[in-house]
């Protein structure tokens, strides 16, 4: 199965990234991308980014990440050296420039740029550049996956529908992604 970037999150408290592999009433279940590939359950009250829904600021808006990703991709590619911790301040920026020349300075701070090739190291491994994101699927084959299945006949009975006593018939659990 192949990973996009609607597959994979970063969970706010644990270090590193995140494959979907499950939902449940109240979170998510994450499996670590690393060696461990360690499975956990997301609560409420932890903050889950899945990386399409992410951007950084630019001079001009956003950028989002995977546009960001391709062309730390191709300069990575090219033999540019990434940057580390132990790079100064100025190298960070300068390092940048290169990925993403219009970065906006006063809101992308340099924690954001090692941060990103913290999980572009992750990802070069377990992603396909090209295809960071699920291909369009066409039209016609769509509607034949959406098509509804016929009306049951008049002498087939269903089982009977479970009543709801909460008000409203729904419960909201929140909101588990990043805007």
């Amino acid at each position: 199965m192949a990973l996009y970037l609607t597959d994979i999150v970063s969970v706010s408290g644990k270090p590193g990234l995140h494959q979907l592999v499950g939902k449940r009433a109240n979170g998510l279940i994450v499996e670590s991308l690393d060696a461990a590939k360690k499975r956990f359950p997301t609560s409420l009250t932890q903050k889950v980014s899945f990386l399409s829904d992410i951007s950084m600021y630019t001079y001009d808006g956003d950028e989002k990440l995977e546009n960001i990703l391709k062309s730390l991709h191709a300069v990575a590619e090219s033999g540019l050296k990434l940057v580390s911790k132990k790079s100064s301040a100025d190298e960070v920026l300068v390092f940048f420039r290169k990925v993403l020349e219009n970065f906006d300075e006063d809101q992308v701070y340099n924690s954001d740029i090692l941060k990103l090739v913290s999980w572009y190291n992750i990802l070069k491994e377990i992603l396909d550049f090209d295809q960071l994101t699920e291909p369009e699927v066409d039209d016609k084959k769509a509607a034949k996956k959406t098509a509804k299945t016929p009306k049951q006949t008049a002498t087939t009975k269903s089982a009977p529908k479970a009543q709801s006593k909460a008000k409203g018939g729904v419960k909201k659990t929140g909101n588990l992604k990043a805007g």
